[in-house]
């Protein structure tokens, strides 16, 4: 491909971190890991960060802590990624999907309320292209029927909701540092922690349900079997690539932005003839620029268009088919009220190639091919 969809940011520091981490210490918690726990504590503003060997694992810790047992139900939208649901589902949970606002593509916050039973126990917002849910109304439900918050903040690093860092907003929040995120460990993630009683419990679940992190502090004189745990700790080789990263996060997220912004200039005039509908953010929401994505009129253009692009050599992409529609929806979940917005505005969605290293040209070029497939369809 002339224009991949991804790349992975490498930056000067990247590979001098791995090698500093293979020198002294490649197994997790060890220098690089702290420093990222760090930094996030004090980005986001929690008690606790503790990076995951993935965001599935962030999201599956949080449905464990928020104690999810066999009957309970979860409300979710159906428009985002099946980890959401796999974390409860692996509870024994039953995911409840509701509809989408067709704006932000964020879960409908007002079709809570009424989806909520007894058996209710999590609402699980997911902040689409880094934008964020309304989590005002949100909160403000779970705390009127006493449920927990676990935002699916996986898109969400450096953006804010009313000058909230996501991920701060809920019980728990879980970032993916996938290689398709805007800083990445190439597998990666992490839980926040807003509550300090929540930590200790954390903390011996990720390490294999010991209390090593405990001992590591001085604070027991040997660590032993507490609880049940896994392994959710990275090596510090994937940490030391995130953390060549972090260190410089304000000049990737500037830069992404820069490329979002230069996309939505460029699309204007095809927005303006009626062709597509550029992506919205609410004045209050501060994003991130973690992807550009527009709408066409129809599945049947949306397809066409990716197809064209890719004989470009440009690799666009569709984003989520709808969880409620897939197998193992249908088996683990129901969907509550009418599907108005979810299945169309998803057929209409289409993601341009977004990563730090893409250039002014290359947007443009993208942009030009774009506007000779509408061209093309307005001649003919």
């Amino acid at each position: 491909m002339k224009i991949p969809f991804n790349r992975q940011p490498i930056l000067e520091t990247s590979v001098e971190y791995i090698i500093e981490s293979l020198n002294n210490q490649s197994s997790g918690d060890g220098k690089f890991t702290k420093k990222c726990s760090e930094w996030l504590e004090a980005k986001v503003d929690v008690s606790r960060a503790l990076l995951t060997t993935s965001g599935s694992h962030a999201l599956d810790m949080s449905a464990i802590l928020c104690n999810v047992c066999h009957g309970d139900e979860v409300i979710m939208p159906s428009f985002t990624f099946s980890s959401t649901a796999n974390a409860f589902v692996g509870r024994g949970a039953k995911v409840v999907f509701i509809d989408i606002k067709p704006d932000t593509m964020n879960l409908d916050e007002n079709l809570i309320e009424d989806a909520i039973t007894a058996k209710t126990r999590v609402i699980v917002p997911m902040h689409y292209a880094g934008v964020s849910c309304e989590m005002d109304k949100i909160n403000e439900i779970a705390k009127k029927y006493n449920l927990f918050v676990v935002e699916d903040a996986a898109h969400g690093i450096m953006s804010e909701y009313k000058g909230i860092p996501l991920g701060a907003l809920g019980d728990f929040g879980c970032f993916s540092f996938h290689e398709t995120k805007n800083f990445s460990m190439g597998e990666g993630g992490a839980l926040l922690i807003t509550h300090k009683n929540n930590i200790l419990e954390a903390e011996i679940m990720r390490e294999k349900g010991t209390n090593r992190s405990q001992f590591f502090r001085g604070e027991v004189d040997k660590y032993s079997w507490i609880d049940w745990g896994s392994s959710y700790l990275p090596s510090e080789l994937n940490a030391a690539y995130l953390w060549s990263q972090l260190e410089v996060a304000d000049k990737i997220t500037e830069t992404r932005l820069k490329i979002w912004e230069q996309y939505y200039a460029e699309l204007t005039p095809l927005a303006e003839k009626g062709y597509i509908e550029l992506p919205y953010v609410p004045h209050y929401c501060k994003h991130n620029a973690h992807m550009f994505y527009f709408k066409v009129s129809d599945s049947s253009t949306q397809m066409n268009l990716i197809h064209y692009l890719k004989s470009e050599g440009i690799y666009a992409v569709f984003h989520y088919v709808p969880l409620h529609s897939a197998k193992a929806g249908v088996k683990y979940g129901r969907f509550h009220g009418v599907d108005k917005f979810t299945t169309k505005e998803s057929e209409r969605l289409i993601r341009l190639p977004m990563y730090y290293a893409l250039n002014e040209d290359e947007v443009s070029t993208i942009v030009r091919n774009i506007n000779r497939f509408f061209t093309t369809r307005e001649v003919n």
